[in-house]
C-alpha cells in the first residue's frame, strides 16, 4: 500500500537536531496528511541507554502505530528505528506503517540507523525487550544497502538444489522472498494464456515462503472472482480478464492485479499480516521479471466484497471527458 507519503520539512529539521545535540535521545514519528511528521523529541537523561526507555512510556498507546527513532549507539551509525503498531490499531494504520517504514528510514538517510525495529507491545520496548532482540536478532552493520535496494527484486539466483521447489528471490542482503516453484509455473502459463486463468498467492506465515493457492476455479466475472478470493485472509491475486467496455464496446484481454487484506479474526496476527504489504512490489517484480506477467491495472482494497465489475470497467475503460464549448451569454434584447 504504497501512497506517496515523504518526509515534511519539519520532520528532516528536527532529524537534523536529533543527529547533531547529544543531548537528545529521541525523536517521535508519525503520519499526518500524506506526509512523516514529528511528534515530540525526548531528552537524554543519562548516558545509558536502557535508562533513558522510560521516557517512552507516555507516548506508547495501545491502539495508535508510531515510528521511534532512538540514539543507541556510541559510534556511527548511531541510531535505531522503531515502528511500533500495537495489535488494537485500526487496519488501515497497520498497513500504513508497514508500507511506509522503510520510507522514513531511506528519506532520512538509512546511513544514520545501524537496526530496524518491528514491536506491537510496549513491553518489547524497554530494557527486557532490547535484551531479548539483540539476543535473538543478528544486528547487521548498516542498512544501507538493504534501504537502497528493497523493493528492487534482483534476478532470481539458480535453483537452491534439485527438488526444493522453491526459488529465493533476493531482496537485500537481509530480506529474502522464497517462491514456491508451483506458484511461478502457474504463473507463467498465466503469462503465456495458458492454465484457468486465476493465480492466487499467499504468504506461509512459518516459513514465509510465496505460496500457490489450491484451486479449481475457472472465474470469467468479477463476481465470479470474488467468491473465490479469501474473505479471511490476505491474498495476492492474478487474474486473466476478458473485458467488454459497456459504452463503446471494446474489448480487452487483461491481466489485473488484487491486493485484498480483510480486516478479519482470521489475520490477526500482526507479524504475518505485515508481510503483505512490504512483499507487494517484490511479488509483481517477480511475475514480470519470472513469469513475463505485468497486470494492465491494480486494485487494493482491505475486504474482497469492496471490487466489483463497475469499478473494474472503470479503470478499464476510463471515460473521455467531454467539455462544453463555451456559450457567450446572449445580449438583451433591444
Amino acid at each position: 500500500m504504497q501512497s506517496g507519503i515523504s518526509a515534511s520539512q519539519e520532520l528532516v529539521s528536527q532529524f537534523n537536531k536529533l543527529l547533531e545535540d547529544d543531548s537528545l535521545f529521541g525523536l517521535l514519528v508519525t503520519i499526518t496528511s500524506e506526509s512523516l511528521t514529528p511528534v515530540t523529541t525526548l531528552p537524554r537523561s543519562s548516558p545509558d541507554f536502557t535508562s533513558n526507555l522510560s521516557a517512552l512510556s507516555p507516548h506508547l498507546k495501545p491502539n495508535e502505530a508510531l515510528y521511534i527513532l532512538l540514539r543507541r549507539h556510541a559510534d556511527a551509525p548511531r541510531l535505531v528505528a522503531v515502528t511500533y503498531v500495537p495489535d488494537a490499531a485500526k487496519v488501515r494504520q497497520k498497513m500504513l506503517f508497514a508500507s511506509t517504514r522503510l520510507t522514513l528510514v531511506r528519506e532520512l538517510g538509512s546511513e544514520h540507523f545501524r537496526e530496524t525495529i518491528f514491536a506491537t507491545t510496549p513491553e518489547e520496548l524497554g530494557p527486557a525487550g532490547f535484551d531479548k532482540h539483540d539476543r535473538s536478532a543478528q544486528v547487521e552493520a548498516p542498512l544501507t544497502e538493504e534501504e537502497r535496494t528493497l523493493g528492487e527484486v534482483k534476478r532470481a539466483e539458480a535453483e537452491a538444489g534439485a527438488g526444493t521447489g522453491v526459488r529465493e528471490i533476493h531482496l537485500s542482503k537481509n530480506m529474502n522472498m522464497p517462491v514456491a516453484a508451483d506458484a511461478l509455473a502457474a504463473l507463467s502459463e498465466l503469462g503465456r494464456e495458458e492454465g484457468t486463468g486465476l493465480v492466487m498467492l499467499k504468504i506461509n506465515p512459518e516459513s514465509e515462503v510465496v505460496e500457490l493457492v489450491p484451486s479449481s476455479a475457472t472465474p470469467s466475472t468479477i463476481p465470479e472472482l470474488v467468491s473465490t478470493i479469501s474473505a479471511t485472509e490476505p491474498r495476492f491475486t492474478f487474474f486473466r480478464f476478458k473485458a467488454s467496455s459497456p459504452s463503446s464496446g471494446e474489448e480487452k484481454n487483461a491481466v489485473l492485479f488484487f491486493y485484498t487484506c480483510p480486516a478479519s479474526p482470521g489475520t490477526k496476527a500482526i507479524k504475518f499480516r505485515m508481510m503483505y504489504p512490504l512483499m507487494k512490489r517484490a511479488v509483481l517484480a517477480v511475475a514480470e521479471s519470472e513469469a513475463a506477467v505485468k497486470p494492465e491495472k491494480r486494485f487494493e482494497v482491505e475486504e474482497v466484497d469492496e471490487i466489483s465489475e463497475a469499478s473494474v470497467l472503470a479503470e478499464l475503460f476510463p471515460q473521455a471527458e467531454t467539455k462544453t464549448a463555451f456559450r457567450r451569454p446572449k445580449r438583451p434584447g433591444r
